[in-house]
This record gives structure tokens, C-alpha cells and sequence, in this order.
């Protein structure tokens, strides 16, 4: 049977329809059921389509819950602008809690000045959680990212101390979902599990969304490091033999700007992205965490201390 345009876009469409009400679903019960929740939201490409997803659940009244951002201070300044504008043109409360004030305090010691902060963002999440006592954070999490991703529930417990057990999770059958917790546990709900990457790229240009710019192809300053390409920063520069090459690149994922590497692309439009993400073969943190690929900062491990 060949399927024309017209039938393939209303195929792609109710899918798409399908994801956004389970995702409304699960956005609505948690806010009901749960006292203080809150929505991770770095400005990243999922915690956009989180934030049209909540626009969906609960407009034209305000979220039930603040947005919240664990700032490691090696953010990409485009990501970051674009964090606190979406913040503003939503009109919804932004906490941002900040590595750099754990570091300073002594709460976090790193090993190096250079190291990646990313395993560190439990300890300042945890930290955020007790202050504001959250019994939820919403996360962009999906399940196509990373096989640690992949074995999470939707509504995911985290015990007392913030700690994940991948064998003690509840069951969820036929979107009942149980959001009875102690005292001192809390839960870590995703939304997007089921969306892919596909999926994503596909809702953000149905629905008209701003991304940052570093998602579209542009001419950068890179060096070749542990089998990636790595953006030239203040906080990254090459080591002595390395070559500094201006490429056509783009960024899959955003995040710790010493380990997160772009891409070659000259994708420069949302249907050449979607059209490069359907050929891809490799996951976007599989091809862009460089600390994803180490064992002992696996996602899995840092995901039982406490990790998103």
C-alpha cells in the first residue's frame, strides 16, 4: 500500500496527538495529586516542549508548580539567555540554584578545575529539593537517550536520600499511576518517556517553537578530543598538538560545555534537523556526552546517587 503526504502528515500527527495527551495525563495527575511539585527547565529542546506541554495542561491559569534550573556555570550562554526569556514571556517563577555557589560554600569540591560538573548536579538538585520540600520534579528525560533512561517508570521514587533502585520501581498499568510517598521521598516524573528524538523535533515544529540557536547549524571554533569534536570555550581550550578548525556543527543536546559535543551538520532549518534525525543511527548522547561514555560516571550510576 503507498502511503501519500497528506496521509503520512495525519498519521505523524495523531501519534504526535497520542504522546501529548499521555504527557497532559500524567502532567495533570501528578499536579493534583502531589503537594509541591516543580519542572526542570534549562532551556534545553525538552524542557521547551515540557513547557508547551504544561501550557496545554493548565492554561490560561498559571503552573501549579515553578520552573526550576541546576545551574552547573558551564551552560552555553545561548541556552541560558534563552532559559530566562522563556521564563519571562511565560510570566512563571524561575529558581535557579547554581554549582558555583556549592563550590564556594565547600559544599562540592571538584578534583580539578576543568573536570565536568555534570555529576555534581545531584547534589545541588538534592539540595533544592530539600529547601523548597518539592515532592515532584517533572524532567524531559526520554527513554531513547540512554539505556539507564531506558529501565525508569514515568513516575519514578526516590527514596529519602534521593536515590534511585531500578529494581524497586511500581507498576503502571493503563495510565493508573500510585503517587503515594513517606516522608522525605519524592518522585521524579517524565513525561516524554515513550517521545524519541524524532518525536520531539516533530512537536516543536508542529507547534511553532523557539529553540536556541546552537541547535541550527553554524560556523564554530572545535577541536578533536576522545573520539568527538569539542566547542573552543574559556572553559575548554586546546591542549598543546591539538588543531583549532572553524566546522559547520550543531548541537544534538546542551548541557556541561567542557564534555557536550556538536555535530557536523549544515541542517540551518527544524525539516533539515528532522530530516537528519530520522537518518541518524546514534543516539544524541551516545554521539554528544563525551562523560556519558565513561564508566565511572555512567548515567546509570549517577542516576541511583540522585541524578535527573
Amino acid at each position: 500500500m503507498v502511503i501519500d503526504g497528506s496521509e503520512h502528515l495525519r498519521v505523524k500527527d495523531a501519534h504526535l496527538d497520542w504522546l501529548e495527551s499521555e504527557a497532559i495525563h500524567l502532567m495533570r495527575e501528578v499536579a493534583a495529586e502531589c503537594r509541591h511539585p516543580a519542572l526542570l527547565f534549562s532551556g534545553g529542546k525538552d524542557s521547551i516542549v515540557m513547557l508547551r506541554l504544561a501550557e496545554k495542561a493548565f492554561r490560561p491559569g498559571r503552573f501549579p508548580f515553578p520552573l526550576l534550573h541546576i545551574d552547573t556555570g558551564h551552560n552555553f550562554p545561548e541556552v541560558v539567555a534563552f532559559r530566562d526569556r522563556r521564563a519571562a514571556e511565560l510570566g512563571e517563577e524561575l529558581i535557579v540554584r547554581s554549582l558555583d555557589d556549592a563550590i564556594a560554600s565547600g559544599r562540592i569540591r571538584l578534583r580539578h578545575e576543568r573536570e565536568s560538573r555534570n555529576r555534581y548536579q545531584s547534589i545541588v538538585l538534592l539540595d533544592a529539593i530539600a529547601e523548597f520540600k518539592f515532592d515532584a520534579c517533572f524532567g524531559g528525560a526520554r527513554r531513547d537517550e540512554e539505556k539507564a533512561r531506558a529501565k525508569e517508570r514515568m513516575l519514578s521514587l526516590r527514596d529519602e536520600f534521593g536515590e534511585w533502585d531500578p529494581k524497586n520501581q511500581r507498576p503502571e498499568l493503563w495510565n493508573l499511576f500510585n503517587t503515594r510517598i513517606h516522608s522525605g521521598e519524592h518522585w521524579r516524573v517524565f513525561p516524554i518517556s515513550n517521545w524519541t528524538e524524532l518525536d520531539v523535533w516533530q512537536y516543536i515544529a508542529r507547534e511553532q517553537l523557539a529553540v536556541p540557536s546552537i541547535y541550527f547549524a553554524h560556523q564554530r571554533a572545535v577541536i578533536e578530543r576522545d573520539g568527538g569534536i569539542l566547542p573552543v570555550s574559556l572553559l575548554l581550550q586546546p591542549r598543546a598538538g591539538e588543531i583549532v578548525r572553524e566546522l559547520g556543527v550543531r548541537f544534538r543536546t546542551v548541557g556541561d560545555m567542557t564534555c557536550t559535543a556538536p555535530v557536523r551538520s549544515s541542517a540551518s532549518t527544524l525539516e533539515e534537523i528532522i530530516a537528519e534525525t530520522a537518518a541518524s543511527r546514534i543516539t544524541e548522547r551516545g554521539a554528544t556526552r563525551l562523560d556519558d561514555q565513561t564508566s565511572e560516571a555512567s548515567m546509570e550510576l549517577r542516576k541511583k546517587e540522585g541524578y535527573f
